[in-house]
């Protein structure tokens, strides 16, 4: 409920500020500078995007995940969105999410406020464990390491399926 107020109250005020600009600079000016600001905004995403294709592809050909060129590319699209919204603020936000110093400084400003919600409830079901295997064992009731380590049903029965052996061709 909360986000949708704020994007209701995001998209109010955007289109307040846009009409009040062009009630001061004229119909034309006004459409001349949203056009203008989708243009660039179009350029600016080929521009950024091809070269976030091209970072991902090279950490991707170096065996690395390329988790910072995925959220540099989900920036690039929700600024791209933006940026064809019509009005002032949301060009300004668009553009900000499309420069890379801003989308760096937007980043963090995102990774601060996100350490600051909370979700009700989350942290009594949730506690970290340093040990993987330890963390899956505790929830069972057998803790013979022969009987963890096999699959079970809901029942407490095992599971029962076939196995294909990468090698072995598919049928």
């Amino acid at each position: 409920m909360p986000l949708l107020l704020f994007f209701t109250l995001f998209a109010l005020l955007d289109f307040v500020i846009l009409f009040t600009v062009g009630s001061k600079i004229g119909l034309l000016t006004t459409l001349i500078l949203v056009l203008a600001t989708g243009f660039i905004g179009l350029h600016l995403v080929r521009r950024e995007g091809v070269a976030t294709f091209m970072r991902a592809q090279q950490r991707l050909a170096q065996g690395e995940i390329p988790s910072n060129e995925l959220m540099t590319g989900a920036a690039l699209i929700f600024g791209g969105a933006l940026l064809m919204a019509p009005g002032f603020l949301s060009d300004a936000l668009g553009i900000a999410c499309l420069l890379p110093k801003a989308r760096k400084t937007l980043g963090r400003l995102l990774a601060k406020l996100s350490y600051n919600v909370k979700v009700k409830g989350f942290s009594q079901r949730y506690q970290p464990s340093n040990d993987w295997e330890q963390a899956g064992r505790k929830g069972r009731a057998s803790e013979n390491p022969e009987e963890t380590n096999k699959p079970r049903g809901q029942e407490g029965k095992p599971l029962e399926g076939d196995f294909i052996a990468k090698d072995e061709p598919r049928r």
